[in-house]
């Protein structure tokens, strides 16, 4: 895999999401170590980059953003317009600002940091450290179509991304940025079913998340509806009809949507705690 030209890379925010993406973009080669310097408010917690990846860091949020071209804001929503507005002196309309923060938006990030500087908004998920990640983009006023396919590209490298209008920021965030949670306690649920017909616990959990990872690689890759993959699956009469019934009996349809609704309400609420 070729190695994107992002120039120094700034990560602003070592905290999970900060972690994950470092972890992917530093492990599979997507950028270099060496052009990657980030940040957080402890130093034990640098020290923790530091040994497994092999960056610089720094406690400086200013001493990062100096000469990076690309600077990825990873901290947490409450706290990002002090963090941007900290950051508004050391920036210039020469650099990407890179944005992964939930609730945020562009026009909000633009109006703290009081120039002209391109924002791009990017909302992943943490299969994102594995490569198996699902991030949608979305360019601010002063971001060009290149920043935009820059951050598309980038985040193509560790799973699939696409441009969408930030309009949909916020069910983005209630589907793929909190569906891997929901879809962890579908596999556990899976599992436990396994196990109360008597298998190993382990043979379980590997049978119900092979089973999970088999399917949505059947969504994507056939570009079939569910309901149509679902049907191949169900034959008349069967096993499978019966299961069905049971999860249409205990609201599991209704219960996931509502999950996925307030998921994204609640995006729309970060920023102001």
């Amino acid at each position: 895999m070729e190695t994107l030209k992002l120039g120094r890379l700034a990560v602003i925010g070592a905290g999970k999401m900060g972690e994950a993406l470092v972890s992917a973009l530093v492990g599979t080669g997507v950028v270099e170590a060496r052009g990657v310097v980030a940040t957080a408010r402890h130093r034990e917690r640098l020290d923790h980059f530091e040994r497994s990846f092999g960056i610089e860091t720094t406690l400086d949020n200013g001493a990062a953003v100096a000469g990076a071209e690309v600077i990825m804001l990873c901290v947490k929503p409450q706290i990002a317009p002090a963090v941007i507005e900290e950051l508004s002196g050391h920036l210039n309309e020469q650099q990407v600002l890179l944005s992964i923060v939930a609730g945020l938006t562009t026009e909000m990030i633009e109006s703290h940091v009081g120039k002209e500087v391109p924002v791009v908004r990017a909302m992943p998920n943490t299969p994102s450290q594995i490569g198996a990640g699902m991030t949608a983009v979305c360019g601010g006023r002063w971001a060009t179509a290149d920043h935009v396919e820059m951050g598309r590209e980038l985040f193509s490298r560790i799973g699939r991304s696409l441009v969408l209008d930030e309009k949909y920021f916020d069910a983005v965030t209630g589907v793929s940025g909190s569906g891997p949670a929901f879809i962890y306690v579908v596999i556990e649920a899976m599992a436990e079913g396994g196990v109360k017909m008597g298998l190993p616990r382990t043979v379980a959990t590997e049978l119900a998340a092979q089973t999970c990872l088999g399917a949505g690689q059947m969504v994507v890759e056939k570009g079939a509806h569910p309901a149509l993959l679902k049907d191949e699956v169900t034959t008349p009469a069967g096993c499978t009809v019966d299961g069905l019934l049971k999860l249409e009996e205990g609201g599991l349809r209704v219960t996931v949507i509502k999950a996925i609704v307030e998921a994204g309400r609640r995006a729309g609420e970060l920023v102001s705690g």
